[in-house]
């Protein structure tokens, strides 16, 4: 015999806590299952922490659609709840002229996805409002922020629990299949291994979405997309005093947004990320990297000095798509996509998976008709 409970939640970083504390509202039984020691240990504590304000994603996206709806809940809720952050903005630089063009695109872009509120700057007015920045123009954002994303996510986890929720760790699921009656068997591992079942379960494992899919017998395989990892590296100044007071981003990339400039709560500067391919998740940060990075940072700010880029963390990014290949939308599939009922499952929630985490768990409780 097993136990039974009426949602199981897989993963407990930002979107699975997001999730545990929609369906716990809508006054479900719920128990997260997280293989590590702890809430948001991997890519939900290894990012920029940017509020993203959803001017870059493909209009009609789910990425488009749930960040700008994430950006005001997410904003309204750490208000409400008291979770640290700054509405500070960012700028978007070109330092070419060719680059001009991409920044139009941006702003048609955010237009169409609800966000009008991106204006132009001249060089002058770039300087302004960021002395150390060279440009040929720029975009601000407005509505771009940061936030203290340990925080929100205690918060989301304490309103979970208020709830009835209840969290698992060191609980891995290592098996599992779709009952044929409806709902579904889990087995996990750790040093108290537990048989439970559950008429609700929701794959919001993260780097491990994938594993988790082939690893429920039941699901179908086609379903379950290629995982492919792309870590982010970032590196933080030293013995210079930081000289911004906003964001500041280059014109996007092909995988990532570009090396940028990141400012926590504490004013503290940090760049990042990088794109760097990898086959196996491992978080050591190469210090050969820096060279990049300096090419990088100096097209806008020329004047970082020699020896101020130090190895600081990196993250990954669960990418659905291969080295080279268009970037993909998020993957949210309920029941109409897989034909199994009560399963929701999330592959590819990479950036900017915070900002659109509670907009997110809406998603899931919609197509799980709670």
């Amino acid at each position: 015999m097993s136990d039974h409970v009426e949602c199981i939640v897989v993963g407990a970083g930002v979107v699975g806590l997001a999730i545990a504390r929609e369906l716990a509202l809508a006054g479900r039984e719920v128990v997260v299952l997280e293989k590590t020691e702890a809430i948001g240990t991997e890519t939900s504590s290894r990012h920029s922490e940017v509020i993203h304000a959803g001017i870059y994603y493909v209009p009609g996206s789910l990425k488009a659609e749930l960040c700008v709806r994430g950006k005001h809940l997410l904003y309204d809720y750490m208000d409400s709840r008291g979770v640290p952050f700054s509405r500070l903005g960012k700028l978007i630089v070109a330092t070419s002229d060719d680059q001009m063009a991409a920044l139009t695109q941006i702003k048609e872009r955010a237009a169409l996805n609800g966000v009008p509120d991106l204006e132009w700057l001249t060089p002058a007015q770039v300087k302004q409002l960021e002395p150390a920045v060279e440009s040929v123009g720029a975009l601000i954002s407005p509505s771009t922020g940061i936030l203290d994303t340990h925080s929100y996510m205690l918060a989301l986890q304490g309103e979970a629990e208020d709830h009835g929720a209840m969290l698992a760790f060191h609980t891995p699921v290592v098996s599992g299949r779709v009952r044929g009656n409806g709902g579904f068997e889990i087995e996990t591992g750790g040093d108290s291994p537990m048989s439970l079942s559950c008429d609700i379960l929701v794959n919001a494992a993260g780097l491990y979405a994938q594993a988790l899919g082939h690893a429920i017998e039941g699901i179908p395989a086609e379903t379950v997309p290629p995982a492919y990892f792309c870590k982010g590296n970032y590196y933080t100044l030293s013995g210079v005093k930081t000289p911004f007071k906003r964001l500041i981003y280059p014109a996007p990339e092909q995988a990532g947004l570009g090396v940028h400039v990141t400012l926590d709560l504490g004013g503290q500067c940090r760049f990042g990320p990088d794109v760097e391919w990898i086959d196996e998740i491992g978080y050591d940060v190469d210090p050969a990297r820096a060279e990049k990075f300096y090419a990088a940072v100096r097209k806008y700010w020329p004047c970082l000095p020699d020896g101020a880029l130090q190895p600081g963390y990196s993250g990954i990014r669960p990418k659905i798509q291969a080295p080279g290949e268009p970037a993909k939308d998020f993957m949210i599939q309920g029941p109409a996509h897989h034909g199994i009922a009560g399963h929701v499952a999330l592959y590819g929630i990479e950036s900017p998976g915070v900002t659109s985490s509670l907009a997110i768990a809406e998603k899931v409780r919609g197509l799980l008709e709670l």
